[in-house]
């Protein structure tokens, strides 16, 4: 008798097929409705990231500038899909300290508007210019663009003094 009734115990306590069944539909039909949310978020982050991190070299760029007392050059590939910064030489041996950076794959980069006089460049690619003084040149671009496969975009805009860039909205 106590075998008996250890065996309706296990199967009351058990779950039926059909309970699985249900249970495994509820999750693939939640699933399916997080997924595509989760993917815009990656997608902004990736946007929020590289604005950062464009943030980030131009920072450092005005600081080199400013600690080796020459001008630096921030360069944009808008078709090649990446950045950099490189010391302003006339010299063979160029920059030992250049750095170049690939923009992320869901992102495009872009010069929106440039200088008033004669446009800043480097290897004809258009370019900030931050000066010795920490300044930032008065021909480099004021609007650097940054928009992802779904329309979102970050601005980076050159403030009213001159003294670098800030990161504003834009796009949808």
């Amino acid at each position: 008798m106590t075998l008996a009734t250890g065996r309706n115990n296990f199967r009351r306590r058990a779950f039926t097929l059909i309970e699985l069944i249900l249970v495994l539909s509820l999750l693939v039909i939640i699933t399916s409705i997080a997924v595509p949310a989760m993917s815009k978020f990656i997608r902004g982050r990736a946007l929020d990231s590289e604005a950062r991190r464009l943030m980030a070299l131009m920072h450092a760029a005005q600081s080199r500038a400013v600690s080796e007392g020459m001008p630096m050059l921030l360069w944009i590939d808008e078709k090649g899909g990446g950045y950099g910064v490189s010391a302003e030489t006339s010299g063979q041996n160029g920059d030992a300290k250049a750095e170049n950076l690939t923009v992320d794959s869901t992102v495009q980069l872009s010069v929106q508007n440039l200088g008033t006089g004669a446009q800043t460049t480097f290897n004809n690619l258009p370019a900030i210019k931050f000066l010795p003084d920490g300044t930032v040149d008065e021909n480099s671009p004021q609007t650097l663009q940054l928009v992802d496969a779904d329309g979102f975009g970050r601005m980076l805009v050159e403030t009213k003094t001159r003294t670098g860039y800030e990161i504003g909205a834009s796009g949808k």
